[in-house]
């Protein structure tokens, strides 16, 4: 890496996360396909320097299952990148798996068959068959209450430090500039086109620019001049006004494990999401910690020194503005409160024979993030 400003470039990419780094790596490739110039032509600009936002912390879950139909092609290409070098992004192909109840079979379907439309290979189980595919995979699964369940084939998840190291790389390799240390502080816009960067260390002539912010794309969009809210309409004509942007908290964390966990094939298993609004968290005393369970798990980060599990549960909003500096598990603001481990555990405890009274193995460390939605609930940094 090298910090040497330009007084102008082709094209500069702001942010070092997992967007930034794959949109200049990828448009580097396009720009020699063509003929039209090189990775020397693009630079990378990151105040901090790369995967130091969410990208370096995230839970690392790749997955389609979004309400949000459109996303499943943008997400079936997803997991074409992933694979392009799976070794150097860390990614682990696993599957993702998702259960609910009855109640939830209606999306359930549509979800699956809009997968199938996109491509994306999938399968969806209900009844009995749900339950069964759960026990196959988990013999302690405690399938109570679940009568759905979609497993989505090519879903997985990767490492975030070697996902961020290995896109990193791919950018060097096309000779792409990554400067860390650089804060954009401000934009000239000519023509409704932005012409120059104001940075913290100078400024910069370009011809394009491309947002890869992140949790930091609010700052950038008001910098930008652009609207705090949009009218959304609906089909049958009506409209409501949304915010932008809504930031959550999120709330994840990890769990030792007392011997590896595995699938009873010895496998690395699927990430698992379940989704049971009808069934209470109730802890070991028999106290009810919430009255739905939401959680999800894979196998651990690679922040953990021991085996481990990583997961979390539904994040909590924030609103339409929120502190991004300091960013994570240096924001006192942000982290997890202790009813958070206790939920985790009990819902752990409760799926699977495995994690009961796995309290006493939650891992006590700073584990704050934050995170931007659109106004249709998708995650700009996931």
């Amino acid at each position: 890496m090298t910090n040497s400003l330009p007084s102008h470039v082709g094209y500069a990419v702001i942010g070092a996360g997992i967007h930034g780094l794959s949109t200049a790596w990828h448009l580097a490739m396009e720009l020699e396909a063509r003929g039209k110039g090189t990775g020397a032509d693009i630079v990378v600009l990151d105040k901090t320097g790369p995967g130091a936002g969410a990208s370096g912390i995230a839970c690392g879950c790749v997955r389609n299952l979004y309400m949000t139909e459109p996303l499943h092609a943008i997400l079936r290409h997803s997991v074409d990148v992933w694979t392009y070098d799976p070794v150097a992004f860390g990614f682990q192909q696993v599957g993702y798996v998702s259960a609910g109840e009855a109640n939830q079979a209606a999306d359930y379907e549509r979800l699956h068959a809009s997968q199938q439309r996109a491509n994306y290979p999938s399968d969806l189980y209900q009844g009995k068959e749900a339950r069964g595919f759960l026990k196959k995979i988990w013999p302690d699964f405690k399938t109570d209450g679940i009568d759905v369940v979609l497993h989505e084939k090519v879903s997985g998840y990767a490492g975030t430090r070697q996902a961020i190291a290995g896109l990193a790389q791919k950018c060097r390799d096309h000779g792409v500039r990554i400067l860390s240390g650089v804060e954009v502080k401000g934009y000239d816009i000519a023509g409704g086109q932005v012409r120059r960067l104001h940075t913290n260390q100078g400024e910069i002539a370009c011809d394009a620019v491309v947002l890869g912010l992140g949790a930091w794309t609010p700052r950038h969009w008001e910098m930008l001049g652009k609207p705090a809210t949009i009218e959304a309409r609906y089909a049958d004509g009506g409209s409501v006004k949304k915010d932008m942007w809504t930031y959550w908290r999120l709330l994840e964390g990890e769990l030792y494990v007392d011997k590896p966990y595995r699938t009873a094939g010895d496998l690395d298993p699927p990430v698992l999401h379940v989704e049971l609004m009808n069934t209470p968290v109730v802890d070991q005393t028999g106290k009810e910690l919430a009255d739905h369970l939401y959680v999800y798990w894979k196998n651990g980060s690679e922040r953990m020194d021991r085996p481990g599990v990583q997961g979390g549960t539904i994040p909590k909003k924030v609103g339409p503005k929120a502190v991004t500096d300091p960013y994570g598990h240096a924001n006192d603001e942000y982290q997890a409160e202790p009813e958070f481990a206790d939920y985790f555990a009990a819902a752990m405890g409760q799926l699977m024979g495995r994690f009961e009274g796995c309290r006493k193995n939650f891992r006590d460390r700073r584990n704050g993030g934050i995170g931007a939605f659109t106004p249709d609930n998708v995650p700009i940094f996931d």
